[in-house]
């Protein structure tokens, strides 16, 4: 594809330069310290500027930096100049990458119920089941091994990807996304204390995933005892996270790796949450709000908050915090000073 091609298919508004007269051929993307000839990468600051120097890139996106724009045109590398390079180098890499998807039909192998209903265009894989009473959506698409249980609802364009689960009393919308391993809609984790152990609490209730929802491999959304769990439209959902019975999520939301909410927590909107990060249940937190690493979330959270550590905290609080903490030898030495001195005795 030629550079020039390529910026009018991406069809966004950015400055455009190129040092060589004969238009470069793109044949792919690449990382930066990775690319070759012919292949265009990206700069997303200007703390990579060293890096310029020594790509073999052939095309580049940069950031609205004259700087920077400088110093590839002296390289003779051509480029394209936008607000958000590493927004536009993801859709550069869908003109060159689409992931695979199989031709619509229904495998022979696949088990399907009489009274499933079917909607137009769908790819149904080898050995997928469908119980009874399920209803398909319009072009969606069905990997190999994937189970659906009675009763659900499945829209429009959603992909399920091998080896994935749906359970019964489950909704999930349109263009969702479920990748391999994932369960949804499960029994939650319902058990009440009685003399001779554990009453299992039967798990009547729904769980809903709203249009444009993605769930990452290995990833677990459970069905409450009553009422539902749901997640907000447009939420992503690493590998490997699990979503209590009851809980709430909001839209556009992210959850990192290994990310943990306890029954009928919730989140509003736009809530992202960094690897292993634990909300404890019933926990309310407010809409924007972050929370880095391996934080563990207790009660409420206020709107548009950054927090981190365990009890969370606020963000700056933990690192003034944290700076305190190395140096606690060294104050626990002078304090014992301190009270010699004035024959306090140890501390």
């Amino acid at each position: 594809m030629k550079f020039s091609e390529l910026v009018q298919k991406l069809g966004v508004e950015a400055d455009c330069h190129s040092e060589i007269a004969s238009d470069p051929e793109i044949t792919g993307v690449a990382a930066l310290e990775e690319a070759q000839a012919n292949t265009l990468s990206y700069i997303e600051g200007a703390k990579f500027a060293a890096q310029i120097e020594t790509t073999a890139a052939t095309v580049l996106i940069l950031p609205m930096d004259q700087a920077l724009q400088a110093r590839a045109t002296d390289r003779q590398i051509s480029w394209v100049s936008t607000r958000e390079p590493r927004l536009l180098f993801a859709k550069v890499i869908a003109l060159f990458y689409q992931p695979f998807r199989p031709s619509p039909g229904i495998h022979p192998t696949a088990v399907i119920d009489p009274s499933a209903q079917l909607g137009q265009n769908v790819t149904i894989g080898a050995h997928v089941v469908i119980q009874a009473g399920v209803t398909l959506g319009n072009d969606l698409c069905i990997h190999p091994n994937v189970v659906i249980y009675p009763e659900v609802t499945i829209g429009d364009r959603t992909l399920l990807h091998a080896n994935c689960v749906i359970h019964e009393r489950t909704q999930i919308g349109a263009d969702c996304v479920i990748h391999s391993g994932a369960v949804i809609g499960a029994e939650g984790f319902g058990f009440v204390p009685i003399p001779e152990g554990w009453l299992k609490m039967e798990q009547s209730g729904y769980t809903v995933l709203e249009d444009g929802v993605e769930v990452g491999c290995n990833s677990a959304i459970d069905r409450p005892a009553v009422g539902e769990t749901r997640v907000g439209r447009n939420t992503k959902i690493d590998n490997l996270v699990q979503i209590g019975h009851g809980a709430k999520i909001g839209q556009n939301c992210a959850l990192a790796a290994h990310v943990g909410l306890a029954g009928g927590a919730q989140l509003g909107d736009r809530v992202i949450l960094g690897g292993q990060v634990g909300v404890s249940n019933h926990s309310r937190v407010g809409d924007g709000v972050q929370a880095g690493a391996q934080s563990g979330i207790h009660g409420h959270v206020d709107p548009g908050t950054v927090v981190l550590g365990t009890p969370a905290i606020s963000y700056k609080l933990f690192l003034k915090a944290a700076a305190v903490f190395n140096r606690l030898p060294e104050m626990h030495q002078s304090l014992k000073q301190i009270q010699k001195h004035l024959g306090l005795g140890e501390p």
